[in-house]
């Protein structure tokens, strides 16, 4: 496999259309507090990050394939994280990679100690990512979320500052591309926190 790259960058305008074409996905209506359905909602969900924490869009090779973002910074030093991939890299280990060099430079440049993240208990995926990004998981908070009248329960997950690094992957192929993929984020054409993966 081919060297490359995970970048972490600022959202851009120019960017509408990927994240136009990545709310197309059915389960991604979720990740967004209204409908994504035409250019202007995606330039809206860009612009929205503004003044809200940190939000940078998650490139492979150059190409826009997912979010990551650090929120609800508190007086404590605390964040909260999220996160999503676009369906064409989701179990390549994209998203675990892109949120750990995001806990990374959370911890180094911006000088947080706790980021805390929650998923589903009925979103596996989620959860392997927050796991193989180093989060570790606190507890289930019961009937936290209610979607169409449906009250789910979500595991909450943390990981500080003196966490020890995530393990390194262990299938085959998340291996190999781990083996393929350095990481760095990008902010007003410097580099801060660069950091290879894997």
């Amino acid at each position: 496999m081919p060297h490359t790259t995970i970048e972490l960058r600022p959202w851009r305008a120019d960017d509408a259309p990927s994240v136009l074409a990545a709310f197309q996905a059915p389960d991604m209506s979720r990740q967004a507090p209204w409908p994504i359905v035409t250019l202007k909602d995606a330039t809206g969900w860009i612009a929205a990050w503004a003044g809200v924490g940190h939000a940078f869009a998650v490139t492979l090779g150059g190409r826009v394939v997912g979010n990551v973002a650090v929120t609800g910074i508190d007086d404590h030093d605390n964040g909260w994280v999220s996160y999503w991939t676009m369906p064409e890299v989701r179990g390549l280990g994209v998203a675990s990679a892109a949120t750990d060099l995001l806990a990374r430079w959370a911890f180094e440049e911006r000088g947080l100690f706790r980021l805390e993240l929650g998923h589903r208990t009925n979103n596996p995926a989620s959860c392997r990512v927050a796991t193989k990004a180093g989060f570790l998981a606190e507890g289930i908070e019961r009937g936290r979320l209610c979607y169409e009248g449906v009250r789910h329960d979500v595991e909450r997950h943390a990981r500080l500052a003196t966490d020890p690094p995530p393990p390194p992957p262990s299938s085959p192929a998340a291996v190999a591309f781990a083996a393929s993929v350095a990481g760095r984020v990008v902010l007003d054409g410097l580099a801060p926190g660069q950091a290879a993966q894997g």
